[in-house]
């Protein structure tokens, strides 16, 4: 059969991005039925939350309606730990979670739970996005886990019922939820801090009841889950910073085609870039909401700050150990090279 010379000028016209959408619409064949529970702790409001939404709606479009992703906020099917042993069994398909709660199941992820690791957020996306991220990735394979994209939750404040931290030494005392992963109890430990490891789902009732008088997360958290009805005070001490991973049960995943796998991480990649400046710009905006809220808020001297990181520092050092002393020096290898980057 022979092409007419219009058909041909107008195949030759057509721009190569326009030629990749064809080719797109031709690998959608193997694109089936599917329905992908995603689960996550905070409320729908959050960033995390927004990012999910966005997520399923890029994948509705590229699977042409095929793929449904229905989400599950606030904790509903349970807190982070549980989902992701919901994960390795294959009952629930995707979650987003802090990077470093996987460090029950390998340790070298605790490395991203480091007090004052990253000086900035684009130093940590420098990171993730990296070599090194990569590196993390290959690792959740062991433990059942497909780690589609690197998305944002933030750093990490302090709020409390008790008074204002000004000096390092006014952490001393407080009764302080942590996540469920050692170094923060370590840390805030060796701060003088009483620590309490508890899902994030039982938070505000133990804030509520006074079972803690203080909590420390990313100011989202605080403004989005409405923890400034229970707290007086917000110190800035942006002590941690936490990347968050999107999870996907590697039982179910390996059922996928590859064009389906592709068209998952493409849509968490892209969904990437709208959550974190969606969680960054939400960080600024709650701050302003949780003062007018009537918290107390006031920023932590760098003086104070380089006291904690100094109390802290054996912790670091005991941790480096744990992590492993080759995670440890290619994650202050990448933390230079950004540094280096962006000068």
């Amino acid at each position: 059969m022979t092409t007419r010379p219009s058909l041909r000028r107008w195949l030759a016209a057509l721009p190569s991005a326009a030629l990749a959408l064809l080719a797109a619409g031709a690998q959608a064949a193997d694109i089936n039925q599917r329905q992908i529970k995603f689960a996550f702790v905070n409320n729908a409001e959050h960033s995390q939350g927004i990012g999910a939404k966005r997520f399923a709606e890029i994948v509705a479009q590229k699977s042409g309606g095929k793929i449904n992703v229905q989400l599950f906020p606030a904790g509903v099917l349970g807190g982070d730990l549980q989902v992701i042993s919901s994960l390795q069994g294959g009952t629930v398909e995707m979650t987003a979670i802090s990077a470093g709660l996987l460090v029950g199941r390998d340790k070298a992820f605790g490395i991203f739970d480091f007090p004052f690791l990253f000086a900035n957020a684009k130093e940590a996306d420098s990171v993730v996005d990296g070599p090194f991220g990569k590196r993390m990735n290959e690792r959740t394979l062991a433990q059942g886990l497909v780690n589609l994209s690197w998305w944002d939750i933030g750093f990490r404040s302090v709020a409390n019922t008790k008074r204002p931290i000004v000096k390092a030494e006014d952490i001393k005392g407080l009764k302080i939820r942590v996540i469920q992963s050692p170094i923060y109890v370590d840390f805030f430990r060796t701060l003088g801090a009483n620590p309490v490891a508890m899902p994030f789902s039982e938070l505000y009732t133990a804030m509520e009841t006074r079972t803690v008088d203080a909590l420390e997360n990313p100011i989202s958290n605080v403004e989005v889950n409405k923890f400034y009805e229970v707290s007086k005070y917000l110190s800035i001490t942006n002590h941690m910073y936490n990347p968050m991973m999107i999870m996907f049960s590697k039982k179910i995943w390996d059922q996928y085609t590859p064009d389906e796998r592709q068209l998952l991480t493409a849509a968490a990649e892209e969904a990437k870039l709208y959550q974190r400046k969606v969680s960054r710009d939400q960080d600024a905006q709650s701050l302003a909401t949780v003062k007018k809220a009537g918290l107390q808020v006031n920023e932590v001297a760098p003086a104070e700050l380089a006291k904690m990181r100094q109390t802290a520092q054996p912790v670091i050092d005991k941790y480096r150990k744990e992590v492993g002393e080759d995670i440890a020096d290619a994650m202050d290898k990448a933390v230079q090279e950004a540094r280096a980057a962006a000068k």
